[in-house]
This record gives C-alpha cells, sequence and structure tokens, in this order.
C-alpha cells in the first residue's frame, strides 16, 4: 500500500514517519523533497502547478497544506486551488484511494463567546481564512466522499516556542478570559495514521486535546514551570465576557484512538525538556 503525503511538512513527515513504522511506503510531496528523512520518498512537486503521476497502488491520500501567509488569496491558492489540482490528477491517472485525510482547522467553527463546539456544530468561519478552508471541505465531499477531515486546533510541540519564548520574556497581556485549544505535532500526527485504518469514520474530527485552557491559565503554568515571574497586573478582568470557543476530542476518544499527551502540561513538559524535533 502507498501512503502519498501532499505537504510534506513538519506535521506531514511526522504522519510520513508513523505509516512508514507501519511498513506501508511513504509518497512525500513537497517543494524542498531533499529535507525529508529517508523513510519517506521525496518528490519535487508545487500543487499549484502541474502534477507528477500518482502512484496506481496509493490507498491513502493526506492533504497536509501550509499557506505562504495568513490571507484569504494565499489560502484559497494553496488550500482550495491546490486541493482542486490534486483531484483533478487522481482522476486523469485513474486512481481512486481508499480514503484521503484531509487537514483542516477548527478555525472553521468560528465561535467566539466561550462555549462548546463539536462536528455537530455547524461550520460558522468568523474570517476570510476560515472561510476558505470551509469551501476547501465542501469541495472535498462533493468530489470525494471518501475523504475524512481533521480539523486540528493549535497546534505545538518540538521548536514551536511562540507561547513559551512570550511567558520567558515574563510580558504577557491579557483581557477578557480566553478560551484556547491545542494539540501536540505528535498526537496530530498520530491521529491522520489512526484515521486512515479505520474501517468506517466519521466525516470529519476535531483534532485537539482533552481539556481546553484558558490562555492565562496556559502561561501561569509555563511561568512555574520556568521559573518566571510573570509582570504585575496580566491577570484578565473577570467582569469581562470569556471569548475563544471549547473544542470537544469526544467523537476522536470514542474511535479508540489514545493521546500521548492528553493536555497542555503533558506536551509543554515535553517539549520544555527538549522531547522531539521539528522537522525542516
Amino acid at each position: 500500500m502507498t501512503v502519498l503525503i501532499a505537504g510534506c511538512g513538519d506535521l506531514g513527515t511526522q504522519a510520513g514517519l508513523g505509516f512508514a513504522e507501519s511498513g506501508h511506503r511513504v509518497v512525500g510531496w513537497r517543494r524542498s523533497p531533499g529535507k525529508l528523512p529517508a523513510q519517506i520518498e521525496g518528490v519535487p512537486v508545487d500543487l499549484t502547478g502541474d502534477l507528477p503521476p500518482i502512484p496506481s497502488d496509493t490507498d491513502v491520500v493526506v492533504i497536509a497544506l501550509t499557506a505562504d501567509g495568513r490571507t484569504e488569496a494565499a489560502y484559497r491558492a494553496t488550500y482550495q486551488d491546490g486541493t482542486a489540482n490534486l483531484l483533478d490528477a487522481l482522476a486523469r491517472d485513474g486512481v481512486v484511494p481508499r480514503r484521503i485525510i484531509f487537514i483542516s482547522s477548527t478555525a472553521v467553527h468560528g465561535n467566539d463567546d466561550g462555549g462548546w463546539v463539536s462536528e455537530d456544530s455547524p461550520p460558522a468561519p468568523s474570517t476570510a481564512t476560515g472561510a476558505v478552508l470551509a469551501d476547501t471541505e465542501k469541495m472535498l465531499a462533493e468530489r470525494a466522499p471518501q475523504s475524512v477531515l481533521l480539523r486540528l486546533s493549535g497546534i505545538y510541540g518540538p521548536g514551536r516556542t511562540r507561547l513559551i519564548d512570550q511567558v520567558r520574556s515574563g510580558k504577557v497581556s491579557r483581557g477578557a478570559p480566553h478560551w484556547t485549544n491545542r494539540i501536540h505535532r505528535d498526537d496530530a500526527a498520530a491521529a491522520i495514521v489512526h484515521l486512515a485504518g479505520l474501517d468506517a469514520p466519521a466525516p470529519a474530527y476535531l483534532g485537539t486535546d482533552a481539556e481546553p485552557a484558558l490562555l492565562s491559565d496556559v502561561q501561569e503554568f509555563l511561568a512555574a514551570e520556568m521559573g518566571v515571574q510573570l509582570q504585575a497586573g496580566a491577570a484578565p478582568d473577570p467582569a469581562l465576557p470569556a471569548t475563544g470557543k471549547r473544542c470537544s476530542n469526544a467523537l476522536l476518544g470514542s474511535t479508540g484512538f489514545r493521546f500521548a499527551y492528553p493536555t497542555y502540561r503533558e506536551g509543554y513538559r515535553a517539549v520544555l525538556q527538549g522531547s522531539g524535533v521539528r522537522h525542516p
């Protein structure tokens, strides 16, 4: 069985290593394939251009793209146009994979009142980039009904230290209490491999850990772990209404998936201890 990973960056590479460990042939498409580990067959590809032949025995396709910027135009060129181009190439070559896994985002759920969302919550993106992802999801459902959407929350892990660096400086700004959702890179990659092996998956899953958390709680945890004193007056104002959303991973958990890092505490401790590497 061949697994094709279109967009073999940090997350795609980690997932590819998981597939390879299970004994599958893994082909990784990216613009700079020379950076891929030996377990993944790298092919130089720009998804917006002409695409190479797709192996005839491709059973699983993982679409894990990264836009060149956070603009609507960049997202549309990468996600919607790139995915459409890939579907055209599959049709051109007569390849019908058993499963297509599209890496989307919980941003398609635009809730910002601190409430809970799940796969049953209708997409209601509040940003132009989220709307592009929702449009791409709809296209996949129409053109490739075997697709499974994995809507990931904020990915953190090796080399992703923006919040750690912010807290280490001791300077954090706060206003209203803000709910956040996270998933460790390794758990996100493991979820991709897991969903590829399910017999009858749901059309979509929220890929997020087991504990939505207030941003201030995560900041205070990191400060305590690093022995950092946060600046005075950094606490959120409880009189203000909460923002953000709380994402449920109950459906993913019901499939038997188990998180290596079920909350931000285990995950960030691993990052602070230097566990793992970020793939270039």
